[in-house]
């Protein structure tokens, strides 16, 4: 989370996390709100209209939707994941952008890293909770 300046352009980044998903973000100041994902547009990336819905909610809560533009690098995970991870990262960027946007961001639980992920497999089990049939004979 750090602020870069390159070529006189200044640049708000933010790392967002999300089961095995990380996705850095880069905010661009007076852009015209395009949000760029692995060089493929939002529409392109995320075809469901709810995961659309979750990567832009950061903007639409804070009223910077066409203000920023937005390009992400996401690697890892799944669609769910990825899209969980970017909304993170948009949000600590923005909050690098500016300060006063942190409390709105905070109660909403965009700064807050969801820390579920997949359970280990144990031995002795087929999966993490599921164990094998009892006989009793």
């Amino acid at each position: 989370m750090a602020t870069k300046k390159t070529k006189k352009k200044i640049q708000y980044l933010g790392t967002g996390r999300r089961k095995k998903a990380i996705a850095r973000v880069r905010l661009i100041p007076d852009g015209s709100g395009s949000i760029t994902i692995n060089k493929r547009t939002l529409e392109e990336y995320f075809p469901q209209d709810i995961l659309k819905y979750v990567v832009n909610q950061p903007l639409e809560l804070t009223g910077t939707a066409g203000k920023f533009d937005v390009i992400v690098n996401v690697s890892g995970g799944g669609y769910t994941g990825q899209a969980g991870a970017i909304r993170h990262g948009i949000s600590r960027a923005l909050v690098v952008a500016d300060e006063s946007l942190k409390p709105a961001l905070k109660s909403a639980g965009f700064l807050t890293r969801d820390p579920r992920a997949k359970e280990r497999k144990k031995y002795g089990l087929h999966k993490a909770r599921k164990a094998p049939q009892f006989s009793k004979r």
